[in-house]
């Protein structure tokens, strides 16, 4: 007998944060990501006879996220000849090796790379503490630390609404302040 079911009426509310910001650190482009995860509940609702329930719910929608993600990488790369790689994962409930991905030569970076990165770091921090203290602490909690929507909204005592607001502001003059003092 199962022990977890699937309720695809509740994907989007339940997931779409953790999804989004799983997604967001791994293509780095809020279009792609938002893409990936549609693709994602698709191939959830139509493979969901498949389900075994030995996983829960979220933990089988990463599991296609996940491949739905390899699959971008692969599409781009295919014609250019990267070299291939492994990944390794650890989530709540298992851990294991994804496919093999094309992607870049991750050692052929040079010392110029390395230093832009410290820089951007830098930057990025700067440009963190240029927002106000609310807007700072709530962006953190939800882009870097991946905290879900309703635990900020209790924390804050805010609407889910009032939330993307900060964050889309957040998003926004993080953007022009690394537009302004990093590019």
């Amino acid at each position: 007998m199962p022990k977890h079911q699937l309720y695809p009426e509740t994907w989007v509310d339940k997931y779409s944060d953790y999804l989004f910001n799983f997604t967001i650190s791994r293509v780095n482009n809020s279009e792609i990501a938002k893409d990936l995860i549609s693709e994602t509940f698709l191939a959830g609702l139509k493979s969901k006879d498949n389900f075994k329930g030995e996983a829960s719910e979220r933990t089988w929608l990463i599991s296609i996220l996940k491949r739905k993600i390899i699959d971008h990488y692969r599409k781009i790369n295919s014609n250019k000849g990267k070299a291939e790689v492994r990944i390794t994962y650890k989530d709540d409930e298992s851990e294991g090796d994804w496919l093999e991905e094309r992607v870049s030569d991750p050692f052929g970076k040079t010392a110029e790379d390395k230093i832009e990165n410290e820089e951007l770091g830098q930057a990025i921090f700067s440009c963190l503490d240029s927002l106000n203290e609310k807007q700072a602490t709530i962006f953190k909690m939800k882009t870097i630390d991946g905290f879900d929507t309703e635990a900020i909204c209790n924390e804050y005592n805010i609407t889910a609404s009032n939330l993307w607001v900060i964050i889309h502001r957040a998003r926004k003059a993080m953007a022009e302040c690394l537009e302004k003092n990093w590019l």
